[in-house]
């Protein structure tokens, strides 16, 4: 199993997970990239970053993705908010800005707390996500599978913009790899 970051080891084909999913976003018109630094997520916003057509902000704290992506979308472009899932908890609160506002906000969230997990202190966030999501009216898509990541983002950014509401795909620790260090208990 890939270290976490090594996910893009997990391939879809002949391309990797991330890859296909920056195309995804590129091909949904995603303009607008708000993330906290992840290792999970490294390919794919290395991928957004270096895209002139692409504006990747880095953020302080997830809650603030929301907020400026309810700006992205006032102003005209689409946007997405990468997270891990630690960071779920973070946004609970501002979410009730989506379902109050009526905006789209398609969410990609690297798990921890599932498969492999060494650091306990990752277990009950990563338990809750989906709970946690599915309460505030986010609609979820898991991604157990490299294969079907790009499909599954695909679909959760049509339903948030069709449905102008959040929608989540969880993007499982099985699938972009476990985080080890070398001293394992």
């Amino acid at each position: 199993m890939p270290e976490s970051g090594a996910g893009a080891g997990a391939l879809t084909g002949e391309v990797a997970w991330p890859d296909a999913i920056y195309r995804t976003l590129k091909d949904a018109g995603i303009r607008q990239i708000a993330y906290v630094p992840d290792a999970g997520h490294a390919r794919l916003i290395e991928l957004c970053r270096s895209d002139p057509e692409m504006s990747a902000t880095v953020l302080t704290t997830e809650e603030e993705g929301i907020a400026l992506l309810a700006g992205a979308w006032l102003g005209g472009e689409k946007g997405v908010l990468l997270m891990q899932s630690s960071g779920v908890g973070n946004c609970i609160n501002m979410l009730s800005l989506t379902t109050s506002c009526g905006f789209p906000l398609p969410m990609l969230v690297t798990m921890r707390g599932e498969w492999s997990e060494f650091n306990p202190w990752q277990i009950p966030m990563g338990q809750a996500v989906g709970p946690c999501l599915s309460l505030a009216g986010v609609l979820i898509h898991t991604v157990d599978r490299a294969d079907d990541a790009a499909p599954s983002v695909e679909s959760a950014i049509k339903l948030a913009v069709n449905g102008q509401r959040p929608t989540a795909v969880l993007l499982s620790q099985r699938m972009i790899g476990a985080k080890s260090f070398k001293e394992e208990r």
